[in-house]
């Protein structure tokens, strides 16, 4: 087996998992943590394969047949669908979302990732500070 098909088969594992948690969990608040690690590993293995494939690599996967057309068209769905769920909820903690709009829009998952830990992180402070100042009148 090649470490390529490994990576592929690990995909699909790792997938399986959040799949799987997702449809049990009744508490899906998430995680800011989980959302930065996830963000930065992804990003270091994106750097890895930019040196060793070069940084536009990615053109040919998408241009040499209908099934990478077919993926780069499902990934353009899903970074829309993404920053659609998301925009709101960031701009609702005052976050500026274009720079991540753009970022997203250069990278996928390499910057909604980030965003989604900052966001995750800003909505746990902001839910704090509320319960702080609800239990300060109270006193």
């Amino acid at each position: 087996m090649t470490p390529t098909e490994i990576l592929f088969i690990a995909g699909i594992a790792a997938g399986a998992a959040v799949f799987l948690y997702l449809t049990l969990s009744r508490d899906l608040r998430g995680s800011a943590t989980a959302a930065a690690w996830l963000g930065g590993g992804f990003f270091g293995f994106t750097a890895v394969t930019a040196w060793a494939e070069g940084p536009i690599g990615f053109v040919a996967n998408h241009t040499t047949n209908l099934w990478g057309a077919q993926v780069w068209y499902d990934l353009i769905f899903a970074v829309s669908i993404a920053l659609f769920l998301l925009i709101p909820r960031a701009r609702a903690v005052g976050m500026r979302t274009w720079p991540w709009i753009i970022g997203a829009g250069l990278t996928a998952s390499i910057a909604l990732l980030p965003m989604l830990a900052r966001v995750l992180w800003l909505e746990r402070r902001k839910a704090s500070a509320g319960a702080a100042v609800v239990q300060g009148s109270a006193l």
